[in-house]
This record gives C-alpha cells, sequence and structure tokens, in this order.
C-alpha cells in the first residue's frame, strides 16, 4: 500500500519537478547569454565596430536614404513646391534608375546564357521542371492577390468615367492578348526586341452588303420556285413584274479589325527565350562551345561589377 501511495505522490510531483526544470534550464540559457553578450561588448574595440560597419554599410546607408528621403518629403510639402522645382529633387534618381535600365539588357543575356551553358542535360531538366511549377505556382498567387486587392480598394473608381468618356480605355480580347505573349517569345529580329516588342492594334474598316428585298414580303435571299411556262407573254409579263418589285439596298457598317503593331520596351520575353535556348546549345557542344561560354562569363561578371559600382 505504501509503495502504490508513493508511485502515486511521484506522478503528481512528476509534472511539477519537469516546469521547474524547464523554468531553471531556461533561466540558466538566457543568464549564459547575458553572459556572452557582456564579455563581447567589454571585448568590442574600434576594429570590431568598423568592421561591422564596413560589413553592413549597404544596409544602413539605403536606410538610412530612405530615412532621409521620406523626412525631406514630409519637410517640403507645406511649400507647394512647382512641377519644375520637383523635378528637380528627382533627377539624381532618375539618373539612378537610367543607369540600372541600361544594365538590364546585358545583365539578362550574360546571366542566362552562362548559366544554362554551366548546367548539364540531366539538371537543366529538372531547372526547367522547377522553374514551370515556380512560375506557375506564383502567377496564381499573383493573380489571387492582384483580384483580392481590386475588390478591396477599387483602383481608378474617380476618373473611370472621364476616361469612357474620353475614349482612352481600350479593351483587349483575351485570344489577341496571348497570341502577342507567343509572338513576343520568338522576337524575328533580335535588336529590334531590345526596344520594341509586338503588341496588336485594332483599326476600324468600312463594310458595305448588299441586301436584296421584295416588295411581295419574301425574305431577303429566299429562293424563288421556277415558272411553268404556260404562256410565253404571261410569263415575261409575270418576270417583269416581279424584278421590278424587286430592292436593292446598300448597307454600310464599321468593323474592328486586328492590325499587327508594336510598343516601345524591351521584349523581355524573347531575349530571355533566345538566351536560354543559346546558352543550351552552348553546353552542348561541349569543348568547341568553350570559348563562348567563357567570353559570357566574363561579360556576366564585368555587367555585375558595373551594378556594384552604380548601387555604391
Amino acid at each position: 500500500m505504501s509503495s502504490h501511495g508513493n508511485s502515486l505522490f511521484l506522478r503528481e510531483s512528476g509534472p511539477r519537478l519537469g516546469r521547474a526544470g524547464w523554468l531553471r534550464r531556461t533561466r540558466e540559457g538566457l543568464q549564459r547569454r547575458a553572459l556572452r553578450l557582456r564579455l563581447r561588448l567589454q571585448t568590442t574595440t574600434r576594429e570590431h565596430v568598423r568592421r561591422f560597419l564596413r560589413r553592413n554599410a549597404f544596409i544602413l546607408l539605403t536606410v538610412s536614404a530612405v530615412v532621409i528621403g521620406v523626412s525631406l518629403a514630409f519637410a517640403l510639402r507645406p511649400y507647394q513646391l512647382t512641377y519644375r522645382q520637383i523635378k528637380y529633387f528627382s533627377f539624381p534618381g532618375e539618373l539612378l534608375m537610367r543607369m540600372l535600365q541600361m544594365l538590364v539588357l546585358p545583365l539578362i543575356v550574360s546571366s542566362l546564357v552562362t548559366g544554362m551553358a554551366s548546367l548539364d542535360n540531366k539538371a537543366t531538366g529538372r531547372m526547367g521542371m522547377r522553374a514551370a511549377v515556380y512560375y506557375m505556382v506564383t502567377t496564381v498567387i499573383a493573380v489571387f492577390i492582384g483580384i483580392l486587392m481590386v475588390t478591396i480598394i477599387h483602383p481608378g473608381k474617380g476618373s473611370k468615367e472621364g476616361l469612357h468618356r474620353e475614349g482612352r480605355i481600350e479593351t483587349v480580347p483575351t485570344a489577341d492578348a496571348f497570341m502577342d505573349l507567343v509572338r513576343n517569345m520568338f522576337p524575328p529580329n533580335l535588336v529590334e526586341a531590345c526596344f520594341k516588342q509586338f503588341k496588336t492594334q485594332y483599326s476600324t474598316r468600312v463594310v458595305t452588303r448588299t441586301v436584296v428585298r421584295t416588295e411581295n414580303g419574301s425574305e431577303p435571299g429566299a429562293s424563288v420556285a421556277p415558272l411553268s411556262p404556260v404562256d410565253n407573254e404571261s410569263s415575261v409579263v409575270e418576270n417583269v413584274t416581279r424584278a421590278l418589285g424587286t430592292l436593292q439596298e446598300m448597307l454600310s457598317f464599321e468593323e474592328t479589325v486586328p492590325v499587327p503593331g508594336s510598343a516601345n520596351g524591351i521584349n523581355a520575353l524573347g531575349l530571355v527565350v533566345f538566351s536560354v535556348a543559346f546558352g543550351l546549345v552552348i553546353g552542348g557542344m561541349k569543348h568547341k562551345g568553350r570559348v563562348l561560354r567563357d567570353f559570357f562569363d566574363s561579360l556576366n561578371e564585368a555587367i555585375m561589377r558595373l551594378v556594384g559600382i552604380i548601387i555604391w
């Protein structure tokens, strides 16, 4: 009986002892961390601070620039700056964006060609499958977020009626948008793809059609049964009467038709498709394609260094 009572007592006190042990271990861990932090602060020298600042200088400068820009914007808001003065303030940022846009095209081509040329066939297949799955998943997520945000905030609700009155809203059929996407994947001119992309335009043309109507109430285009030639004279008279009773009406209406066009901007999709295919071909050439592989590798390294210089 006593042993049974002892076992029950141990079972009841077990969770309490476990909680106490967990609290004790947590307290000891916090004390050890505080001690290590105190020792680190005591042993910190100027060299450690300089090393930390040098290692995280980009992040610190970026955050500082954002804070300064937001503070400056709020401070200058009461002065009601003109458009020209605002353009003066945005001039350094415009220069930065122009320099970065200058390097987008060579960076895309060189990095894709270098990456695809350095992969073997099995790795390329696996990477292509993962890229396709990743693209589909991110596209679905982006569409869902876009639909959700449009449903919540209703962008352009105030100016939509004005745009409709001015006729500046252009409705693009889904089929034409999809075909434009496929067309841009295979640009006929790589040089033109660097600054233009295909886009379907729409024009109106006047279509004229002839509608035949009869006075006796028959439908347009209805066939008339041939007359039995009982008498030549009666047949001729009846045919003349029928011809006089036939009216021809010309109907004209406008029809919207798609025509080939272009829009300013880099055809990034076509350049990506070409770069991936070109890199795969270079990778399959083995030793013969080594010169091209080294060239694009050096080009990629040079572009990355230029990007680093521009960002700094």
